[in-house]
């Protein structure tokens, strides 16, 4: 793991520790989007993979944005796009399921990870692999008593971040039950989504997290 890329990883959590999930973002509109966000004080972007050219709008929004955002992808399925991603200068990878592979060569590449799990054993084989954090996905089939369940488990350190169906109104249920931060998807942004919508969603979930 890069030191340095994760002590901005440690920073963007404590400043805003909500993740905004960019799936369908067209590349042209990659450096709009990222000012939006950062004006609304996120600090973590990241673009699917099953996305229009998602590596153009990660390497766009890498070198239009300050060292202290962190700008990655998810849906990461290959040792290649590992690479591809540490090509670019991205610093975060993130998966829909748990592949120590994947998450051994985040580690290898210097990239924080965020790997996604369901199920106790998933989660302890992420954190032995060496995640960064981890994602649970779909959050929705889970709910908040999973998270409380887990939280008895998993090592204090071990940070779980909910992804899937999470809504402004349900932060507070969440953040009450031991998650650390929150994946944000279709609530945030999906396809045809406008710059000034992006903006105006972000600043109501920013408002929802300082308010639980």
């Amino acid at each position: 793991m890069n030191e340095a890329r994760l002590a901005r990883f440690e920073a963007a959590m404590q400043s805003l520790p909500l993740v905004a999930i960019l799936r369908g973002l067209p590349p042209e509109d990659a450096e709009a989007a990222a000012q939006t966000l950062l004006e609304a004080g996120f600090r973590l972007i990241e673009v699917p993979l099953n996305s229009p050219d998602p590596f153009t709008s990660i390497a766009t929004m890498r070198q239009v944005l300050p060292p202290e955002v962190l700008v990655g992808a998810s849906t990461v399925m290959s040792a290649a796009q590992v690479r591809q991603l540490a090509d670019i200068g991205a610093d975060l990878m993130v998966t829909p399921h748990t592949d120590p592979v994947l998450i051994a060569a985040a580690k290898a590449a210097g990239l924080v990870s965020l790997p996604g799990f369901f199920t106790p054993s998933e989660a302890f084989a992420a954190l032995a692999a060496g995640a960064t954090a981890l994602k649970l996905f779909p959050a929705e089939q889970a709910g908040p008593a999973t998270v409380k369940a887990l939280r008895a488990v998993l090592p204090a350190s071990a940070r779980v971040l909910p992804v899937g169906g999470v809504s402004p109104e349900t932060l507070a249920t969440w953040r009450a039950a031991g998650v650390a931060g929150f994946g944000l998807g279709s609530a945030l942004y999906g396809k045809g989504t406008t710059v000034a919508e992006l903006g105006e969603r972000a600043r109501r979930f920013v408002a929802a997290w300082r308010a639980s």
